[in-house]
């Protein structure tokens, strides 16, 4: 046909290996102390000896901090006002337990 394109063959591929169910399960783990917190963050996978990681945060860099379901609440009540107050920022832990902001 006119106007076609023609597709070069593509080389015989290897099989994909069979996909078997790998669990995984994340932990993460807060305690408040005197000196600020601790996050202790657990991963493990499959039937690997679990990986922990742990980080301590300061009081004064906490001030304010909003945990997940803390900000999950908070999303729901602004929803539900249908309102969003200007440059609204906590600190917050981001998924690899580091310190972050959350904006909304």
């Amino acid at each position: 046909r006119r106007g076609a394109l023609a597709l070069p063959s593509s080389p015989c591929l290897p099989p994909l290996p069979q996909l078997r169910p790998h669990p995984t399960e994340k932990r993460t783990h807060i305690v408040s102390q005197q000196h600020g917190m601790t996050v202790t963050k657990t991963l493990q996978e499959g039937e690997a000896e679990p990986q922990c990681h742990s980080f301590c945060y300061s009081r004064a860099k906490l001030r304010g901090l909003l945990l997940e379901g803390a900000g999950l609440l908070l999303l729901r009540v602004l929803a539900r006002r249908q309102t969003m107050p200007p440059d609204l920022v906590f600190p917050a832990i981001d998924t690899e337990g580091d310190l972050c902001t959350s904006s909304y």
